[in-house]
């Protein structure tokens, strides 16, 4: 006899199926779908969803990185041997290659981050992708939390909140007049800790980072940042090794790394669980610039 239990999704399978179905959704509606893919674990859980969404067959999207070139080595070499296994294709905006020409300047800061809008819009006009798949979440940060699931961006790339439709009863509109784009966000609902339970449950890979390790690093207002040839350390500031890990990797002027000793994923949901501050909030530089530091760059086409 079948129980009804039997069919009980818990809310990790909701969470899936919702993500899952904005996929196959995507692939029905439009022509040239990109999935954004920097080897953070929120984009590594996306490309997860996206190859089990259609699977058995191939991988129907390609995968595009904007590489700031201050980004972790252990990153990219996750991400090329992920793109190895899987048979994706793979495309790289390389901000260096802006500020070699001179359509871009290095920042006083040193950061880069602000600089990939510019890589990001061109290298979606050039490939004619018409929905970029993010890995932005709703908790993460308050501008995103303004966010739809589909996300009309005109055709400057720029994202207008007062433009973002209904999406009632999970149906999306995908609708957009020629040079407009949309940004899709699978993981809208999902949180930092449902990232982590779900990493757990499929034993997804992910780069070393997340997890505790002795690095070199020093302080800079309040965030251990990793030296590098980036620009770190300034004069006055003392490089120190400790046991850090990251709860999200970015360009490396820019992440904070954590104190911690939560050496596998069990340990990191403890500490997640136990965190009073999203990720973003604790160690991301780049959105302490301003109160709408985050809402300024989306509006000039950030992710």
């Amino acid at each position: 006899m079948t129980r009804a239990t039997d069919y009980t999704l818990d809310h990790l399978d909701h969470l899936e199926s919702e993500a899952i179905h904005i996929f196959r959704e995507v692939e029905g509606e439009f022509e040239r779908p990109v999935i954004l893919f920097s080897g953070g674990k929120d984009s590594v859980v996306m490309l997860h969803l996206a190859l089990k969404a259609f699977a058995p067959a191939p991988l129907p999207f390609a995968l595009l990185h904007v590489d700031t070139g201050h980004n972790f080595p252990e990153v990219l070499t996750y991400r090329d041997d992920t793109v190895a296994r899987t048979g994706a294709r793979l495309y790289v905006a390389k901000v260096q290659d802006y500020i070699d020409d001179g359509r871009l300047r290095e920042r006083p800061d040193g950061t880069r981050n602000p600089l990939q809008t510019v890589p990001l819009l061109d290298a979606i006009e050039s490939g004619r992708f018409d929905a970029v798949f993010g890995g932005g979440r709703r908790d993460e940060e308050k501008a995103r939390a303004k966010e739809r699931v589909f996300s009309l961006r005109d055709a400057f790339g720029a994202w207008d909140p007062r433009r973002q439709r209904p999406e009632l009863w999970d149906l999306y509109n995908g609708r957009h007049a020629p040079g407009e784009h949309v940004r899709v966000f699978p993981l809208s609902n999902w949180t930092e800790l449902d990232v982590w339970r779900y990493i757990e449950r499929e034993r997804i890979e992910l780069p070393a980072i997340y997890y505790a390790h002795r690095r070199e690093v020093f302080l800079r207002d309040g965030m251990w940042l990793t030296a590098g040839d980036w620009g770190g350390p300034r004069q006055g500031e003392t490089v120190e090794e400790r046991t850090v890990r990251y709860r999200t990797v970015g360009d490396m002027s820019c992440t904070g790394a954590v104190e911690s000793e939560a050496a596998d994923v069990a340990d990191v949901i403890l500490e997640v669980a136990a965190s009073r501050v999203t990720e973003r909030g604790a160690t991301r530089a780049d959105d302490r610039l301003s109160e709408a530091a985050m809402e300024d760059r989306k509006k000039q086409g950030y992710f």
